[in-house]
């Protein structure tokens, strides 16, 4: 087989990739060790940046975005007897958009598989060879067991933290950073309506908590808890009446209701550079992870692949080396931004055990809640900064 680009992993990346270089006629093929109902299954993210929605609608796969995600123009922060509201318009001009990463991987599944570049599931034994020269390959074998070489340009490691890329990109050398952080958030998604009209983000003596959605008629929320609790432990009652305690409000209420999916996740900061050896190009989780409570995960995922389809398309259309030479110094600066912002929010609001910290917790929060400065600071980094292309 031959194609320009090789992209291993078919997430929210892979694809977008796969969809950006379509449009500038590059050719790719995407590889997945996951079935196709797997991928679209996968419970993720659900905050998308407006550079994000901006970027999925040029590439026309934003049209049931439009038609029903949910455009937020803020956040509330609370903390006990106060929830405030932000005013992103008022604050940056931007807004950020309620709309799950599996639907985004489902609209690009269905627009790659509906005419678009070649995308093979079910995929096992990938291989990497030759990365530092100009014609990597790509071995692996296909879902009907049948052994495959996939010759190629360049290669796109866009296969999550546990993926096949990243392992090769540091054999060359470079450096990990990494923070594991000490709780975790058990999330729960529930056939309710959501009982607020934005996100709720909420500091309390006992643990954060979270408000969000992700449509009219299904709320998804979430607690702060020791990484060492067990799922089973948590019946439904008692995750509804965490959130009652940790969200009171004088007035206001949670709305209750079935149950549909609850899982524990361990919360950490990752970052390896670089983001790049030779023609293999890191993007997405195969090189960062950020804790969630900074909703960057994927929007850092397609801004990388933003810069990359920039990059590859002069390096194979132009024969110029400059844009995939800065590639990984570019993206990692808006990935240690973000590491940065993720890290800010998940300080300021999560209950460490320690009253010190927790008066300095209170502190920053009043002062975001009564500075219009500390609140812009806010507004432009959870909205997203501008991609410099």
């Amino acid at each position: 087989m031959r194609t320009q680009v090789g992209i291993i992993g078919a997430g929210p990346a892979g694809l977008l990739l796969s969809r950006l270089l379509a449009l500038q006629g590059i050719d790719s093929v995407v590889l997945e060790n996951r079935s196709r109902d797997y991928v679209e299954a996968r419970i993720r993210a659900g905050i998308l940046e407006q550079h994000t929605v901006d970027t999925l609608t040029a590439a026309g796969v934003g049209d049931r975005l439009q038609r029903e995600g949910l455009e937020h123009s803020g956040i509330h922060l609370q903390y006990p007897g106060v929830r405030h509201t932000l005013d992103f318009p008022a604050l940056c001009g931007r807004t950020v958009w309620v709309y799950g990463q599996t639907e985004v991987t489902k609209d690009l599944i269905k627009a790659q598989l509906d005419g678009g570049p070649p995308l093979l599931f079910e995929v096992s034994d990938v291989r990497l060879e030759d990365v530092d020269g100009d014609s990597p390959r790509i071995r692996f074998t296909d879902a009907d067991g049948v052994p495959q070489v996939l010759e190629c340009d360049a290669v796109a490691g866009t296969d999550g933290f546990h993926g096949v890329s990243r392992p090769v990109v540091q054999g060359a050398g470079g450096r990990v950073w990494e923070r594991t952080y000490p709780y975790a958030w058990l999330g729960i998604l529930a056939d309710a309506a959501p009982a607020t009209d934005e996100l709720i983000y909420a500091w309390h003596p006992e643990g954060f908590a979270l408000y969000s959605m992700r449509s009219p008629t299904v709320s998804r929320l979430y607690l702060q808890v020791d990484p060492s609790e067990r799922i089973e432990d948590w019946s439904d009652e008692r995750i509804w009446d965490a959130l009652d305690t940790r969200m009171a409000l004088e007035g206001w209420s949670v709305n209750r209701g079935p149950v549909t999916e609850k899982s524990i996740l361990p919360m950490r900061s990752f970052v390896s550079a670089p983001m790049r050896r030779g023609r293999l190009f890191l993007a997405g989780d195969a090189a960062h992870i950020v804790p969630p409570t900074g909703a960057k995960g994927l929007n850092l995922a397609v801004a990388d692949v933003t810069l990359l389809a920039q990059a590859l398309v002069r390096l194979l259309q132009e024969k110029e080396t400059d844009l995939v030479d800065s590639y990984s110094d570019r993206a990692l600066a808006r990935v240690w931004r973000c590491t940065h912002f993720s890290w800010w929010m998940t300080s300021m609001l999560h209950r460490s055990g320690d009253d010190f910290d927790a008066e300095l917790q209170l502190s920053q929060l009043r002062r975001v809640c009564s500075s219009e400065a500390a609140a812009r600071e806010l507004a432009e980094n959870y909205t997203g900064l501008p991609l410099e292309l």
